[in-house]
């Protein structure tokens, strides 16, 4: 099933850099094949469809960013952190560029304090899945996706907002 949607994983990887600022290591394919590589011990008969497999390889590739960032040895918060571009996050006007580790700590806390909600994220930001798609791998109704989808964002949104310290 991986051959059916690489080009798709690759396509979304390729998009997260072209918001990125330059100095990064770890390139769009390389991205898709950690992420294969962590899907490659999974058990493929869980997949029920394209959808799921899409939605376990969105984890995957969440998983090989954060670590990435992590193996890099930078300082919390700063330094010189790539920064990642939330499509759909933002405003009408545009996307809005935020460090990938503020993006895992607020979507683990997001998760432990809706894990849906986080999982909606995960899967329209990682995998690239519509509102339909997501409802499909969820269980859900459209309608639940859509209002989680809106709750996750505003959130998201006011948690990595602009910080005054």
């Amino acid at each position: 099933m991986f051959e059916d949607v690489y080009a798709e994983l690759r396509a979304l990887a390729a998009s997260w850099w072209r918001h990125r600022k330059g100095g990064e290591t770890l390139q769009p394919t390389a991205l898709v094949h950690e992420a294969y590589l962590k899907l490659g011990s999974a058990d493929s008969s869980r997949w029920t469809d394209e959808e799921h497999f899409r939605a376990t390889a969105a984890t995957a590739m969440r998983h090989a960013l954060v670590s990435h960032a992590r193996g890099k040895g930078r300082d919390k918060r700063g330094g010189d952190w790539g920064r990642v571009t939330l499509s759909g996050l933002g405003d009408e006007n545009g996307p809005d560029e935020i460090d990938l580790m503020a993006l895992e700590e607020a979507l683990t806390k997001l998760e432990s304090l809706h894990q849906r909600h986080g999982r909606v994220v995960e899967l329209r930001f990682f995998a690239g899945l519509t509102e339909p798609q997501i409802a499909r791998v969820l269980g859900v109704s459209e309608r639940t996706v859509s209002t989680d989808w809106r709750a996750a964002r505003a959130w998201l949104l006011n948690e990595l907002g602009p910080r005054t310290a």
